[in-house]
């Protein structure tokens, strides 16, 4: 297993309000009990990943572990999502208790759905 490909670069995720905006306009979402996911079709040829946890989700540190969660989730499955799509991924409140099996295992289910 090679790690050069199993980073998370600039390019792979979403970065423009305008990109995120079209996204929520545009994208199909699949809800769980921990989050609501957006999915758009893209045509720049990569999947990209963007997070969303507001304040509800709990305290700077709760949203940033949340969000390091996903990250690594999308990193290290890369390869089973859709190619050339956007997926934003929306933190519902009070999940900051999560771990990151119990991530896995809501975001599968998700890939799955779509």
């Amino acid at each position: 297993m090679n790690m050069e490909n199993k980073s998370f670069g600039k390019e792979q995720r979403i970065r423009k309000r305008s990109d995120y905006q079209s996204i929520y306009k545009e994208g199909a979402r699949v809800h769980s009990k921990s989050f609501i996911v957006l999915v758009n079709p893209n045509c720049r040829g990569r999947t990209r990943l963007g997070i969303t946890a507001s304040k509800k989700v709990g305290n700077s540190v709760a949203r940033n572990r949340i969000k390091r969660l996903v990250r690594e989730f999308f990193r290290l499955n890369r390869d089973r999502l859709p190619v050339s799509t956007d997926i934003v991924v929306i933190a519902k409140k009070d999940i900051s208790l999560l771990n990151y099996q119990v991530v896995c295992k809501e975001l599968e289910v998700m890939c799955e759905k779509r």
